[in-house]
């Protein structure tokens, strides 16, 4: 059976039709009136009981990945990955404090927003502001009347902040924005630090490893980095054949921890756990003093005319031009090149797209990083297609 909100009842319903598991789908009021099934069965419930007993290598929850390489997948995380979460990253990295006030952006329903928004407050005291429609500007307004201290959400997000401080936004109250979803682009990191005098954190985290496990520290935070392994993990770049590969070269990153992934009933997990590493599908760079820098996931490195181009990198070439306010980049099949890099462009409101633009923009790029990895094509989008975590759907470009 499942339990759903009464305003999105319909939809569960008619998929469960479908399904040969879902037999029973009981509603609960999602408004403030507390009036639906799930709700008049609770007032028949004892105000107290006795709590199933569990051990802390039980299941306590099911993360679900966000979809944003193709089906999603069920990860199985114990008790203990919860308090392992909190304070490895929470305690260790954020130093939270019972004064603290979390708000954000990513849904509870994935594991990045249910740590930074419920089990990291829980842990150590502090309050959160939940939002159901997380719009940077509700955001911004919310940050403003409650006087949030830590932000969790997507780089995007942080630039429509930056774009409200520009109007008048008070957003001082904010000590830490953490940066999550996508790599954080240098141009977002520089604009973000020189504007507010604060901290914005990068790190990487999956569903399968429950939470962030490379970051930034407070007093530790380099534009274009993804900051070092939290304590109790490690991580390294290795080639095909899992070997590590050299400081400085692009390799794929693995990690291992106190949290590895455990699939449920899934073939894939095959892929995802090799000799005990957990393969992330990100490619890196670790550089000569120990910190790991982001090149793109895996399948996103675009191989034209025996160049490796990582997107991510093009990506953050264009954002620091004023009229381009998203982007993501692939590669586009090519016979002469094999692939050539395509960026699909959401312009800043009140731009024009034109053939002047796009020789305008190719230019920056060429003027900002290797020429050789500019974009040869150029598509202005309106959107970009995005999982509900705020992850870009690259695959959906490329189809």
């Amino acid at each position: 059976f499942a339990l759903c909100d009464t305003r999105l009842l319909e939809e569960l319903v008619a998929a469960a039709k479908d399904s040969r598991f879902l037999k029973q789908v009981v509603g609960f009021d999602g408004t403030a009136n507390h009036d639906a099934e799930l709700d008049r069965i609770a007032l028949n419930k004892p105000v107290r009981f006795e709590a199933v007993r569990t051990g802390r290598d039980d299941v306590a929850l099911l993360g679900f990945t966000s979809g944003s390489t193709g089906v999603p997948k069920a990860t199985m995380h114990f008790h203990r990955d919860i308090l392992i979460i909190a304070d490895a990253y929470a305690k260790e990295v954020l130093q939270v404090t019972p004064d603290d006030v979390f708000i954000g952006s990513p849904p509870i329903a994935f594991t990045f927003g249910l740590g930074g928004l419920v089990i990291f407050p829980l842990r150590f005291g502090a309050s959160t502001a939940l939002l159901e429609n997380a719009s940077p500007k509700n955001m911004v307004e919310i940050i403003q009347q409650y006087g949030a201290t830590i932000s969790f959400t997507a780089p995007t997000a942080y630039r429509a902040m930056l774009a409200a401080m520009e109007e008048g936004a008070d957003l001082s109250s904010l000590r830490i924005a953490v940066s999550a979803g996508e790599t954080l682009p240098g141009p977002i990191f520089d604009e973000w630090t020189r504007k507010t005098g604060k901290p914005i954190l990068d790190g990487i985290g999956s569903t399968e490893m429950l939470h962030i496990f490379i970051s930034n520290r407070l007093s530790d935070a380099k534009a274009n980095s993804t900051g070092k392994p939290l304590t109790g993990y490690e991580a390294r770049v290795v080639d095909d054949e899992m070997n590590e590969v050299p400081r400085g070269a692009i390799g794929k990153l693995v990690v291992r921890g106190p949290i590895g992934c455990r699939y449920l009933a899934d073939h894939r997990q095959a892929d995802y756990v090799r000799d005990g590493w957990n393969l992330t599908g990100d490619s890196f760079i670790q550089d000569e003093d120990g910190y790991f820098h982001f090149a793109a996931r895996s399948d996103d490195i675009i191989l034209s005319a025996g160049y490796n181009i990582a997107g991510p990198e093009v990506e953050a070439a264009l954002l620091s031009h004023s009229d381009v306010l998203e982007c993501a980049v692939i590669g586009k099949p090519d016979e002469e090149r094999g692939h050539i890099v395509q960026a699909h462009v959401v312009l800043t409101p009140g731009v024009i797209g034109s053939d002047l633009l796009v020789k305008a923009l190719q230019d920056h790029v060429k003027a900002v990083i290797a020429p050789y990895k500019y974009p040869r094509s150029i598509i202005f989008v309106d959107a970009l297609p995005k999982t509900e975590s705020g992850k870009i759907q690259r695959f959906r470009l490329r189809n």
